[in-house]
This record gives C-alpha cells, structure tokens and sequence, in this order.
C-alpha cells in the first residue's frame, strides 16, 4: 500500500506537469492576433479595473510569474513581460486577476495569506517533529508532527479556489476588453486549466502523503 502511495506522489505531479509544459510549449509560439505583449495585456486589464497605482516589472526565471499583494506589484518573467504569444496573453491576465481579488478583498486571497506564515512555520519543522517523536517514542509527539504536514494541504484548499477565480477573472476580462479572438480564448482557456492541474495535483499529492503517514504510524501505533 505505502509503494503505491509513493508512485501516486510520483505520478500525479509529473502528469500536471507534463500538461503545463505541452500547453506553454504550443501556445508560447504562437502570437496574438493584436501582437499585444504579456506588459501591455497586464496594463489593460489593471487599468480597466482601477488598479492604475499597480505596477508591472520584469521578474528572472522561466514561469516565475506572479502577483506581489504587499508591495501591489505584477511580476512577470521576460518572456511573458515581452512576448505577444497567447500563453503571455494567458499568464500576465492571471496574474492580474490576484490583483484584482487584493483589490476587492476575495476571502480566500484574504485567508491565504493570514494562514502562509504559520504554515510555512509548521511544515518546515513538522518532519523534525516526528523524527524527534520516533527518537523519544512518543506517539503524541509523532501525531503532532502529522498534523503540522497536515497545515500544508490546508493551505492547499485554501488556494486552489484563489487560483481557479483568479483565471476566471483573467478569462472574463479578456472577453470584456476584446483582447483575444474566440480561438485565442480557447488557448487561453486551456493555458489557465493545465495551471490550475498542478494545484490540484498538490491537493492529491498532500492528502496521499498524510495518509502514508497516518498508516505508517498508525500500524506502529497497534
């Protein structure tokens, strides 16, 4: 049982992540009708939503691409910054779409972020806290260490729905700003699901780990 779980680990993140890379693979080659580079798209979108005090940098990296809430910036990396490809169209809109969820408060952008510092606090040392659990043969120890992992997945759940509303709104204003063609918006649509697999994929591959843990420890237990 424990072999399988690892090979489900293995698996479901490679696949996201084979999707990812197919679809970033086809769309970055292929340009706007409106030759529109990722900047210009992010401009758009933020000013039509009265976010004229954001703004838009370069950032390094291939898909580094994100949104910056306590310093209100939109960091895209050079290909998206410059290129006018469908897939820059598609990511510098998204990112824009957590921009405007800071802007109106989206509560799941809102808890996200209240929960990101004690749960990069608690799955940093939650490994630490079983090893030292199995060291002391103490299985409360050992559970407490299980569910600070545990706090990862919970953030997990928290952001898979900032993601899929954040592409919902890239994907709508688009539309509203005739930024894309209805074929364009279809590669967009498909860009934005292949990102959002590698969420859900972190949701599985999390839940999959705990329960490792649980039957693991949990055998040990009896």
């Amino acid at each position: 049982m424990d072999f399988l779980i690892l090979i489900a680990m293995l698996i479901f993140p490679a696949i996201a992540q084979m999707f990812v890379s197919s679809s970033y693979g086809t769309y970055k080659n292929i340009e706007n009708e409106k030759k529109l580079s990722g900047f210009e798209v992010a401009r758009k979108i933020l000013d039509q939503n009265g976010l004229e005090e954001v703004y838009i940098v370069e950032t390094k990296g291939n898909l580094t691409d994100h949104y910056d809430p306590k310093r209100k910036v939109v960091r895209l990396s050079y290909d998206v910054f410059h290129g006018n490809s469908i897939a820059s169209l598609a990511i510098a809109a998204h990112e824009c779409g957590h921009a405007i969820q800071d802007k109106i408060g989206y509560t799941y952008l809102r808890i996200r972020s209240f929960l990101f510092p004690a749960v990069h606090f608690a799955t940093a040392f939650s490994y630490f806290v079983i090893l030292l659990g199995l060291f002391l043969e103490s299985m409360q120890m050992i559970w407490l260490g299980i569910c600070l992992v545990g706090t990862g997945l919970l953030f997990q759940l928290v952001t898979l729905p900032v993601e899929l509303n954040a592409s919902r709104r890239a994907k709508n204003a688009i539309a509203d700003l005739h930024l894309a063609n209805e074929e364009e918006q279809l590669g967009v649509s498909k860009m934005l699901t292949a990102a959002a697999s590698t969420y859900l994929a972190g949701v599985l591959t999390s839940a999959l780990e705990i329960l490792r843990l649980v039957l693991l420890f949990g055998n040990r237990e009896d």
